[in-house]
């Protein structure tokens, strides 16, 4: 199996230097991307950027036109591979007339020593919805019990995408907890979201695509660090105007006596701020977030992309 060279466990799943094209799109154009064990991985990209691509070629949904993609150190094809894998998936498409008891019971049967009913409803948050008919629920029922099938075969490597989507807060939160507690237990998940907060809260990685290729790929803090942005906010008399020309300042707004400045030097702008307003109040600094690390990384709106 492939190892890597850093602190990680070994790496479940991997793609290297992955092409693959989708009609007149190149959805994935020379991909590498590692899952290691005991780690969440989050896969990170505007609508297009190739992230359900490189998850169906992991699946052997699809074949990559170049490159390879390896599944526990076997072809994605192979039915040893796939016994050790769970996924959750945006289109599923489940019986409707049978309840959620009787599909857990269904999906349980096709692994050897699968997690019992109880443990994947506790899971989940399916408390109540057992004896319910899988088409009567809501789309977030649905979406929970989709959670419950992806983790019943105690999957080695888990891929879940876009799995918090309808979801309410409360949850959301019972998934978090949930892969928490499979990662815990050393199991490697790959994680699509929309939510950059929640891969903030969950991810020890974060590879982010755009239009087919990663663009970085690090811990947060990495990703973050791309972006040299500070925000400083502090409640002042000084005019807009005047650090609006000040070096460094790319943007100075005002709410009342609050100002709320961007900044690529956030120590030179405090500095020049205190000796220029003795009476500056409530002076707060922050760190750009993922969100704002991504949306500099990626560019939308060019052009059609694949999924």
């Amino acid at each position: 199996m492939h190892e890597m060279n850093t602190n990680d466990g070994p790496v479940l799943a991997c793609l290297q230097s992955v092409r693959r094209r989708r009609g007149a799109v190149q959805a994935l154009d020379g991909v590498d991307l590692e899952l290691p064990a005991g780690r969440v991985t989050a896969l990170l990209g505007i609508n297009g950027a190739g992230k359900t691509t490189a998850i169906e070629v992991l699946l052997g949904l699809q074949p990559a036109d170049a490159g390879q993609a390896t599944l526990l150190g076997r072809s994605p094809l192979e039915r040893d591979a796939k016994a050790q894998v769970g996924a959750m998936l945006q289109q599923t498409q489940l019986p409707e007339r049978l309840t959620v008891a009787e599909l857990l019971a269904l999906v349980r049967s096709w692994y050897a020593t699968p997690r019992s009913v109880t443990d994947c409803a506790a899971l989940a948050g399916l408390d109540g919805l057992l004896g319910r008919r899988y088409g009567r629920l809501s789309g977030g029922q649905q979406r929970r019990v989709q959670f419950a099938l992806a983790l019943c075969g105690r999957p080695r490597l888990l891929f879940l995408d876009e799995p918090t989507t309808g979801l309410d807060i409360d949850a959301r939160q019972q998934v978090w907890r949930a892969i928490r507690e499979l990662v815990a237990d050393g199991a490697g998940v790959l994680l699509t979201t929309h939510y950059l907060e929640e891969a903030e809260a969950l991810a020890d990685r974060v590879v982010v695509l755009d239009r087919g290729r990663v663009r970085m790929a690090g811990s947060v803090a990495e990703v973050r660090a791309q972006v040299v942005q500070r925000h400083v906010a502090c409640d002042s008399a000084l005019a807009e105007a005047d650090i609006a020309n000040w070096p460094g300042v790319q943007q100075v707004t005002r709410a009342g006596p609050r100002l709320s400045i961007v900044a690529s030097d956030a120590d030179a702008l405090v500095r020049r701020l205190l000796l220029a307003d003795a009476a500056l109040a409530n002076l707060e600094v922050r760190r750009a977030g993922l969100a704002e690390a991504f949306v500099r990384m990626t560019s939308a709106g060019h052009g059609q992309e694949a999924a």
